[in-house]
């Protein structure tokens, strides 16, 4: 048994009911269920649709999300997060190099390397070098004035927690920032690269090993080893290419408003919605979500 969700942005409620109806009766599903008017809707199927790709396409241009995956063990029991652009809105090295007065030309790089084009621990190193000199203390004036959080991140973690999940935000930015971040969202644990700084000033230079792709996936498999659970019981959302190993070894590996290159090699793909939208895809009905 399968069940499709279809969903979209709860800033922009888009779904219509005959929208639901029709796939539901050329699917031959169950009857739907919503789970917020407007917002989010399910239904389940006896197999998974041959051409839900194809549907998935048109729907795109309705500003509605498909998603079709197996009905038993959808709800998750493990919350694994990239931070930049999935938990916050920005990617921190961007707005670090803008103070530094090299923005552009850092946003660049970043584009690239989480596009896959470009070697991530490598890219990771040049950037944090064009940082050399900078005052320490911009680190706290960037998340006051420039870190915004994605929508839906608070229930998202709160959600989960409060039915016995654990939250863990694994990112490849810096504990400057995932320690702050994972205080204010109410994740358990926090993983990231750590900066260099030497009088009030930073160096230029980033902890080694570096977090990259091979250690986001080994944060799933350790946590989850800890934990007791398998890897199964895990959902990791991220954006970038060096999310998905731990998005494809994941038991629900969700690409958040991903990067073409990273979407087309996942089968959850979230280019509308909001974080609520990884409780959706698990059966949550808006109600059900935690303070």
């Amino acid at each position: 048994m399968f069940i499709a969700t279809l969903l979209t942005s709860p800033e922009r409620p888009a779904l219509e009911r005959t929208t639901v109806e029709s796939l539901r009766n050329a699917w031959g599903g169950g009857d739907a269920v919503w789970l917020e008017p407007g917002v989010a809707a399910e239904f389940a199927l006896p197999a998974l649709p041959e051409n839900r790709w194809d549907v998935w396409e048109s729907l795109q241009g309705l500003g509605v999300d498909l998603v079709v995956q197996p009905a038993e063990g959808r709800r998750k029991t493990l919350l694994l997060a990239d931070m930049d652009s999935t938990m916050i809105q920005q990617e921190c090295i961007d707005e670090l190099a803008d103070e530094a007065g090299v923005g552009a030309y850092v946003a660049g790089i970043t584009a690239r390397a989480m596009n896959g084009e470009l070697d991530f621990e490598a890219a990771l190193r040049e950037r944090v070098g064009l940082l050399k000199g900078l005052p320490e203390d911009t680190i706290e004036r960037v998340y006051r004035d420039r870190i915004t959080f994605m929508p839906g991140g608070k229930a998202l973690v709160a959600t989960m927690k409060a039915q016995g999940g654990y939250a863990a935000l694994v990112s490849g930015g810096f504990t400057a920032f995932t320690g702050r971040v994972a205080a204010a969202l109410g994740f358990d644990e926090n993983r990231a690269n750590t900066l260099h700084a030497t009088d009030g000033k930073l160096t230029g230079t980033v902890a080694e090993p570096i977090l990259g792709k091979a250690a986001k996936l080994q944060a799933l498999e350790e946590i989850s080893a800890r934990l007791g659970i398998d890897v199964a019981q895990a959902m990791a959302v991220g954006d970038g290419a060096n999310d998905l190993a731990m998005l494809n070894r994941a038991g629900a590996g969700v690409a958040l408003h991903a990067k073409p290159s990273v979407a087309a090699q996942c089968d959850i793909r979230i280019n509308h919605g909001d974080l609520t939208a990884l409780l959706f895809i698990q059966g949550y009905r808006r109600e059900e979500f935690a303070a």
